[in-house]
């Protein structure tokens, strides 16, 4: 039997769980225009075909700017539930059993739609998919980096009357020329009522980024980080540290972080001892979900069946589930592979 096909199946049935999705970055087109009719709002595409065609970017800011205008049809806690309904739906098809999810208040807020509006219809839908589909979740606000301190916590003060709704704080959106000193008082605040903090570094932006939002922001994670390969001490510090870094490869190659996944330093990170994930980041603009992700860079690097049982466990163990919860779905994934041998 094929090998890509053996292992395409293996991917499709591990347990895992997904730690750096955007959960605007997850509206389809087909999805983008049913809510936008709904919302009598005119996008500049003529159809789903011409939309997804002009899903081609050749760095991150040109990838932001489709997003955020996308962002835009959005106005209703159903347009969030549909759209957050969406994204659990397609990760209950591909085994995900936890995911935490990115959700950018300011892209809405900014509009004129209320801060209640978007995370009611979010957590509406993770609560179902909870109940229904027995997915667990936590929901991760993140800051626009592009945007001054003050918005940073104009917006915290807002995410206040839902705190229990919201596990912890990130950084996303523009890179560089934003480092995360710039937002070192607001996690500091965050930290400070009890919220874990992560945030985007080294993507686009140096190695030095990773350092700040560790030394000054006190991650738990870093998302993507690949840039972290550039300094030697850094790679030390972060095996040293246990600090997860959510990967996401056809976002990296989509953006050019790296030319072809052939030569993704993921299978590197790990023989480094770094605690890699697999992740999609934002699926509808980046040519796939999870299981596509898990596949596409198996198939570029030759991971073995080991190797990808060893990343789906670090997806569990670099979430923020508590240790029991952890163990048990570790506990799935060896009984998983023990099926597949």
């Amino acid at each position: 039997m094929d090998k890509e096909f053996l292992i395409e199946n293996f991917i499709n049935g591990i347990p895992k769980a997904e730690l750096h999705l955007h959960i605007e970055g997850t509206f389809e087109p087909e999805l983008m225009f049913k809510i936008a009719k709904r919302n009598n709002i005119k996008i500049k595409y003529e159809s789903v075909e011409e939309l997804r065609n002009a899903y081609s970017f050749g760095n991150l800011q040109d990838f932001l700017n489709i997003y955020y205008e996308g962002a835009n049809v959005l106005m209703t806690s159903d347009d969030f539930y549909d759209l957050t309904k969406a994204y659990l739906d397609k990760i209950h098809s591909q085994n995900v059993l936890h995911c935490e999810i990115f959700f950018d208040p300011q892209t809405h807020t900014s509009r004129g739609i209320s801060f209640g509006t978007v995370i009611t219809g979010i957590h509406k839908a993770l609560t179902e998919a909870k109940e229904k589909n027995g997915i667990s979740s936590y929901l991760i606000m993140c800051f626009l980096r592009d945007l001054d301190l003050e918005s940073a916590m104009k917006t915290f003060e807002e995410a206040i009357p839902f705190k229990d709704w919201i596990m912890g704080v990130g950084l996303d959106s523009a890179e560089v020329g934003n480092p995360p000193s710039k937002f070192k008082d607001i996690f500091d605040l965050a930290r400070s009522k009890g919220f874990m903090t992560v945030a985007h570094a080294g993507e686009e932006g140096p190695a030095e980024y990773i350092r700040e939002a560790l030394d000054l922001l006190k991650v738990s994670r870093i998302d993507h980080g690949n840039n972290s390969l550039h300094d030697e001490s850094l790679v030390e510090e972060l095996v040293r540290l246990k600090i997860p870094l959510t990967i996401c490869p056809l976002s990296n190659h989509k953006l050019r972080v790296v030319d072809k996944l052939e030569n993704h330093p993921l299978k590197k990170m790990m023989e480094m001892g770094l605690e890699v994930t697999i992740n999609s980041d934002d699926p509808a603009y980046f040519g796939g979900y999870i299981n596509e992700n898990y596949l596409a860079i198996a198939n570029a690097l030759n991971l073995s069946k080991e190797d990808i049982c060893r990343i789906a466990k670090n997806s569990f163990n670099a979430s923020f589930l508590t240790d029991v919860d952890k163990e048990l779905l570790n506990k799935k994934v060896d009984e998983y592979m023990a099926q597949s041998t």
